[in-house]
Parts: C-alpha cells; structure tokens; sequence
C-alpha cells in the first residue's frame, strides 16, 4: 500500500470510528457476514505466534491453556496444546470453532461473559491480537483483570504496546503500564519481538505485535 492510499485508508476510517458499533457487535457482524479473524491469524504471522507457543508450551511443560478472543480457530489449528479452552465474545466465532474441532475431545469453546468475570482456569492463558481491538475503556480493563485471573501460572500477550488514536475497531494501547499500575503478584519476564516487524506497505504480512510473557508469583 502507497502512501497516498494508506492515507486514504486512514481518513476512511478515522470517519467510520465515529459510527463503530462497539466490540462485542463488531466481531458479532463480522463473522456473521462470513469474514475471518485477520490476517495476523494466517500466513506467516500466524507461523511465527505457533512457532513461539508450541516451543514455550513444550518447554514449560504447561497442560492446559486458555485463550481470550480464540476467533474463528483458523490460529489454533496451527498450535500444538494439550488441553485448550476457547473464548470468545461471539457467539458465531465459537459456533464456528465447535464446529471446526468436533470430534478433538482436547478442545472445548465458550462464550466469554461480558458482564460478569470469567469463571475458566488454564496453567497458561494467552491474549492474541486482542488487546488492541478493545476500544472501549471498561472492556479493555475487564478483559485484563479476567485474562491475569484465569491464569495459575502465566500469561502471554501478543500485541501492540503504545497509546494510539481509535481507528474504527483498533486502538492501541499502552498495556504494560496499565498491568504495572492494577495488576499485583506477577512479573514481567521476556519480551519476544516479532519475526516479522510492522510495515506500512505490507500490512497484511508484518505486524505492530510482540510477545509479552508475564510469570505469576507462587
């Protein structure tokens, strides 16, 4: 993408921002309309986030593991996890994911609760290119304070990590330092930065998003 058309491409949906229907319905139509998860779940970027799980899931001897926004499961295909559980705010998405894995007894799907905190636990649970399509306030906050309180052991984040404006369903944000000022009893262990670094005039296969590993305190 040029100059000039990722210009264009912004003004379009810096107008759209004003009419975004909030997250939940966003990715509710999304689906519903027969579209996927993004780019950042296929390709080599998709490689890339199973090539760095698989190996910290094998190294960590980790068993279970739950991931907040699972999407449409194209992601998880790719992973190599004993015991998952999948959430998503869409109800389509999980159809579409119980569905995809009907007949794996390792892999369970449910809809993640908007108004009450999530009752799941995994040894490790993980946020995948999430964090950054949470434009409202108090949904990003929850989802945080659900995604550290589901997990025994660790937590894993692969976003963006830097304030921003909203563009239509992405805003990015400054996570780190809101889990430093509310989140107690875990530390920040590694960051693993991202094989294939954003680009403007290749969108669809570089990326804003690294690894965070956060270790909880026992």
């Amino acid at each position: 993408m040029n100059k000039l058309l990722y210009y264009i491409y912004k003004q379009v949906t810096r107008w759209f921002s004003f009419a975004f229907p909030g997250s939940a319905r966003y990715w509710e139509n999304r689906y519903s309309k027969g579209k996927n998860s993004g780019v950042g779940s296929y390709g080599k970027l998709a490689s890339f986030k199973a090539e760095v799980l698989n190996q910290f899931v094998k190294e960590n001897n980790i068993q279970s593991i739950i991931e907040f926004g699972c999407g449409d499961g194209y992601q998880l295909s790719l992973f190599e996890f004993p015991h998952y559980t999948g959430l998503d705010i869409s109800e389509k998405a999980i159809e579409m994911c119980r569905s995809k894995f009907v007949n794996d007894q390792t892999k369970r799907f449910y809809t993640y609760p908007s108004n009450k905190q999530a009752s799941y636990n995994a040894e490790l649970a993980l946020s995948l290119d999430v964090i950054y399509h949470l434009v409202e306030d108090e949904v990003f906050e929850k989802y945080l304070k659900d995604l550290f309180l589901s997990a025994q052991k660790y937590v894993i984040i692969y976003s963006s990590n830097f304030d921003g404006k909203q563009y239509f369903h992405e805003r990015d944000r400054c996570f780190t330092r809101w889990i430093d000022k509310n989140i107690s009893d875990w530390n920040f262990v590694k960051k693993i930065k991202n094989k294939y670094p954003y680009n403007e005039t290749n969108q669809n296969e570089t990326s804003k998003a690294d690894f965070y590993i956060y270790k909880k305190n026992i």
